[in-house]
């Protein structure tokens, strides 16, 4: 028996109709299951619920088994071109070794990132992670530090450097007088005070903090291990 029309559509095609397309084809009792990738990913809607698909997608980044990859990347082109919904927001540092999407195994669409040296809050940091929160509608906001960040060392040297490197010091050294020559434990302090001064400085997400729609949190990501860890 000859296929119909519709059943001879690719999987490929499928998955562009979407849902309300896939729906449509069931008229006169065909039914056409649509394939998962075809539907956007459950985004959280809680901050607890967003913290803990990073941590879950950074689980799955160290024991190598992403799903990001799977996902149907002209499928959420298409959904993504007019409009973004990220579930979180990462500050993390601008170090090439802290790929943010790739290290909480999510794709197109779900993290808002902002980076700088240090992962430090500075007044337009605070304006796009505002941005984030308060249009876009991030649920949780990850100030991510990282193992041998270049700039919380040069931070505990105190050297003379080139240009304008030294204007992070200033930013850093508050957790560097905290916690002291400790690389890794100035690392963390830091990730704690800028996520503390971001949840304070700013007026729109101080009471988005205050009104439980948002949780700003600070980690910690090993390099070797490739394990973030909540502080």
């Amino acid at each position: 028996m000859k296929d119909s029309p519709a059943n001879e559509l690719s999987r490929r095609r499928i998955l562009q109709l979407g849902v309300a397309g896939a729906a449509a084809l069931t008229a006169g009792g065909l039914e056409l299951a649509v394939p998962p990738a075809a539907v956007a990913q459950d985004i959280p809607t809680t901050a607890d619920a967003a913290l803990a698909e990073l941590v879950a997608g950074n689980k799955r980044y160290t024991q190598n088994n992403l799903t990001s990859q799977q996902h149907d990347l002209d499928i959420l082109k298409q959904h993504t071109a007019e409009k973004q919904e990220p579930f979180a927001a990462v500050l993390s540092c601008a170090d090439s070794r802290v790929p943010v999407e790739l290290v909480f195994d999510q794709s197109i669409g779900h993290i808002f990132v902002t980076r700088v040296a240090g992962n430090i809050v500075t007044p337009e940091i605070i304006g796009s992670l505002e941005y984030g929160a308060a249009v876009l509608g991030t649920k949780v906001i990850l100030v991510m530090g990282h193992a041998g960040c270049g700039a919380v060392k040069a931070t505990i040297q105190g050297k003379a450097v080139p240009g304008q490197i030294s204007s992070l010091f200033p930013h850093i050294q508050p957790a560097v007088d905290q916690a002291g020559k400790d690389l890794e434990a100035a690392t963390k302090a830091n990730a704690k005070n800028q996520a503390m001064l971001l949840s304070k400085a700013s007026t729109v997400i101080s009471e988005m903090v205050d009104s439980g729609k948002i949780k700003v949190v600070a980690g910690y990501y090993d390099l070797a291990s490739g394990v973030v860890t909540i502080l």
